[in-house]
């Protein structure tokens, strides 16, 4: 992916290789090319579990997991902004996997990882347009696909993404960390 490392992320869009990609999804990829080239403004819907499965996650927590990919592991593959949520393209069996790999992980703090919408075989959803440009919806693209064959993150590495940005999201607080070695006094009973 072409995403420089710490970037913020700015409009990204879709390279030819990676248009040939995405339609490899279908089961008619001229189809989709034919439409994507006709009318590179209009978003598409593509079958899920073939090519690539999405993990779904509520736009704060989705940037904080590729955040963590990008700043401490392998970076992400393609990544979209629609409806307030995040989408992680991932590789295909992700979406089957995850959520028993999430319910297994005992990292003391399920709670904290916000529900991850998985699609995979028999699932479709709608990305942005191949252009780049914001839809009315706010769905565009993050990180664009840009080769015929991207990396895609399996489920271990998404959910390593979730722990870690689960855990960073209950170290925020207004509070400075407190000082291991201070001597604390109970000064709750008065005399």
């Amino acid at each position: 992916m072409s995403t420089p490392h710490n970037a913020p992320f700015s409009p990204a869009f879709v390279t030819t290789d990676g248009a040939a990609w995405l339609a490899s999804a279908e089961p008619y990829p001229r189809s989709t090319q034919a439409l994507w080239d006709e009318r590179p403004q209009a978003p598409v819907i593509l079958a899920c579990g073939s090519v690539f499965d999405i993990v779904s996650a509520p736009a704060i927590f989705g940037r904080r997991m590729v955040d963590r990919l990008w700043e401490e592991g392998p970076g992400s593959g393609p990544v979209a902004m629609s409806r307030g949520r995040m989408l992680l393209f991932a590789a295909p069996g992700t979406a089957q996997r995850l959520p028993s790999l999430l319910r297994w992980e005992e990292f003391g703090r399920a709670e904290d990882v916000p529900p991850l919408l998985c699609h995979g075989k028999g699932d479709a959803v709608t990305v942005p347009s191949r252009s780049g440009a914001a839809a009315s919806s706010g769905s565009r693209w993050l990180v664009a696909p840009d080769t015929r064959n991207p990396w895609l993150p399996g489920p271990e590495v998404l959910l390593w993404a979730a722990v870690r940005a689960a855990r960073a999201a209950v170290r925020i607080s207004i509070f400075p960390h407190a000082d291991q070695d201070a001597k604390v006094y109970d000064v709750s009973r008065r005399r």
